[in-house]
């Protein structure tokens, strides 16, 4: 079935190039010229997204979403089906936009004049993501009637999909998952933990699929909104998992992965050993697959540099048992293959 976009623009001619691309991709485009219209239409309308144009005359693109969104939950739809994502289109750079954009809860934003690769990629992106956690959702409720656990196909999809928002961290969530298990099996986890913490490993920025991609791909340093927005990923990633109830454990990694040892992480401030166990260990593998990944920013750091933090962090950042064991790793990796091939033991 092909995607239907709903693109709203006070410009034909924007609304005649971005109907054009989009039908080109074998996507189905309706063209609307306002906000008033916009809300009309969707009273007895669910396309899969909107592109919504910032500045227009009347209401503007941030007071037709508020009221998009007012509406949706007065019908109930989002009680149902979710809300309908959104992408905001802008000729403007001004941060300020953006920032009271994603504050409204639009997932993107896309520059004009439309690159046409760029403008078909994030829409079917954020189709996708937005399907996938649709579908984890219908997947849990389905397993937990039948007291079956999520299968592992799923959620291995379902992290590579969460890995694809960062075009800089392909396979991230496998390799956390697979140090994590390395870790708690020299640690002396059963074979039974193993695979329970390999899952949490999977699933631990599971919450990322809320927070948009320019703020993931930004190429500088995030300012206090963007942050804010990459520290919500925790709660809104331990919400998604918090009705699996064949493995409660899932929480566990995607809500404190990101506490410190010295009480100085979030989202909760947790000291350390208050910090589940689980928690500790994905954290020490998360910063070890950070540090030695290119980054928007920055490259991967060498394996002797990655060490040096590893030990600097030992008692403040990391549960100085677990760091020691990742510096065993480390260690044993003397020509720094583990980034390439975590199987290691």
């Amino acid at each position: 079935m092909a995607y239907w976009i709903v693109v709203v623009d006070d410009d034909m001619a924007n609304l005649k190039m971005a109907g054009h691309i989009l039908s080109k991709n074998s996507m189905r485009v309706s063209a609307l010229k306002s906000g008033e219209t916009l809300l009309e239409f969707m009273k007895d309308n669910r396309p899969d997204l909107v592109l919504l144009d910032v500045m227009m005359p009347g209401m503007d693109g941030f007071e037709t979403l508020s009221k998009l969104r007012e509406q949706e939950r007065a019908s109930g739809m989002t009680d149902s089906v979710g809300e309908i994502p959104v992408i905001f289109l802008t000729a403007d750079e001004n941060e300020e936009s953006e920032t009271k954009g994603l504050k409204l809860g639009a997932m993107d934003f896309i520059k004009k004049p439309f690159v046409p690769e760029v403008l078909v990629l994030r829409v079917r992106h954020t189709i996708e993501l937005v399907r996938l956690q649709m579908d984890l959702e219908t997947e849990v409720e389905k397993k937990t009637k039948e007291n079956e656990r999520l299968s592992l196909h799923v959620v291995q999809t379902l992290a590579e999909a969460i890995d694809a928002k960062d075009t800089y961290t392909n396979g991230h969530s496998g390799r956390v998952a697979e140090y994590s298990r390395i870790l708690a099996k020299r640690h002396g986890y059963p074979e039974k933990k193993l695979n329970e913490i390999y899952m949490m490993g999977l699933l631990h920025d599971v919450g990322k699929i809320g927070v948009p991609d320019a703020v993931i791909n930004k190429p500088a340093r995030l300012d206090e909104e963007e942050f804010e927005r990459i520290k919500d990923h925790p709660v809104m990633g331990a919400r998604i998992l918090k009705n699996i109830k064949e493995m409660p454990s899932l929480v566990t990694g995607a809500r404190w992965h990101h506490e410190k040892y010295d009480g100085t992480g979030y989202p909760d401030g947790l000291k350390g050993e208050d910090i589940p166990e689980e928690a500790r260990i994905i954290a020490v593998a998360d910063s070890y697959d950070a540090m030695t990944s290119n980054r928007s920013y920055r490259r991967a750091m060498d394996q002797a540099t990655v060490r040096e933090e590893i030990v600097k962090g030992k008692g403040t950042q990391f549960d100085p048992h677990f760091a020691d064991l990742m510096l065993e790793m480390i260690d044993e990796d003397k020509d720094f293959l583990m980034q390439e091939n975590p199987g290691r033991s």
